[in-house]
C-alpha cells in the first residue's frame, strides 16, 4: 500500500500542478459570480479526475498481478506507453513557450470566464480535468498504477481518494481560501495568474518530462 502511495504520489502533483485550470479558476474568483462559479468548476475538476482513475483502476485490476507478486506485464506496458505520451506531451509544450519578447497566449475560452455559469463551469471543469492530453495521461498512468497493485478493496479506496485529493488541490486551495477571506485573498491570486501566464508552457514541459520518464521507468522495472 504505501510503495502505491508513493508511486501515485508524484504522478498526483503533476496533475495538480495545472497552470491553465489554475488560472481560470483564479479568474472565476476575481469575476462577479465568483462564488457559484468557483465552486462549481471545483466540483467539476475533482469528479473529472476521480472518474478517469476510477474507470481505468476498475479496468487494469481484473488483469492480475505477475506470478512474483509485481505489477502485470499488461500494466508495465501500459505505463511505458504512458510515459512516452508524457515525454511527447513535453516537447509540445517546449515548442509552445513564448521566445523572448512574445507575449504568453491563453487559450480564447478564457475571455468569456467573468460571465460564465455555474453549470458551464462545472462542464469546464470536468473536460480540463478528464479530457486535457496531459492530464489524461498522468490520471490514466494513476489508474494503472492502482489497478495493478493487487490491493485490496478498501486499499484501492484509500489510493483513489488519495490520487484525487492531491490532484485537485491546487483548485481546491485557492477556492476554499477565497471563501474564508475574500479580501486578503484577491491581490495573491492575481500575482499567482501572472506568473503562471508568463511560465505555463516552460512549467508544464519540464514537469510531463520529469514524470514521463518516471513513469516509463517505472513500467520498465515491471517488466
Amino acid at each position: 500500500m504505501r510503495q502505491v502511495i508513493g508511486d501515485i504520489l508524484p504522478v498526483a502533483l503533476g496533475v495538480a500542478i495545472s497552470p491553465v485550470p489554475i488560472i481560470a479558476v483564479i479568474l472565476m474568483l476575481l469575476a462577479p459570480k465568483a462564488k457559484a462559479a468557483s465552486i462549481a468548476f471545483m466540483l467539476g475538476w475533482v469528479l473529472g479526475i476521480a472518474v478517469v482513475v476510477v474507470a481505468v483502476t476498475l479496468l487494469v485490476d481484473p488483469v492480475g498481478q505477475a506470478d512474483d507478486g509485481g505489477p502485470s506485464t499488461f500494466s508495465s506496458v501500459a505505463m511505458m506507453l504512458l510515459g512516452v505520451a508524457a515525454v511527447l506531451l513535453a516537447a509540445r509544450q517546449w515548442r509552445s513557450r513564448p521566445h523572448e519578447g512574445e507575449e504568453p497566449t491563453l487559450p480564447k475560452w478564457m475571455a468569456a470566464i467573468d460571465s460564465i455559469t455555474a453549470g458551464k463551469a462545472f462542464g469546464l471543469g470536468i473536460l480540463l480535468s478528464s479530457v486535457n492530453p496531459k492530464n489524461l495521461t498522468l490520471c490514466l498512468a494513476g489508474g494503472v498504477t492502482i489497478g495493478g497493485a493487487g490491493l485490496s478493496g478498501e486499499e484501492i479506496v484509500v489510493a483513489i481518494a488519495v490520487f484525487v485529493l492531491i490532484g485537485a488541490s491546487t483548485v481546491m486551495v485557492p477556492v476554499l481560501a477565497y471563501l474564508a477571506a475574500r479580501a486578503r485573498m484577491q491581490a495573491p491570486l492575481d500575482r499567482l495568474r501572472v506568473w503562471l501566464t508568463a511560465n505555463n508552457a516552460t512549467v508544464m514541459s519540464v514537469l510531463l518530462l520529469v514524470i514521463g520518464v518516471a513513469i516509463f521507468g517505472k513500467g520498465l522495472a515491471g517488466l
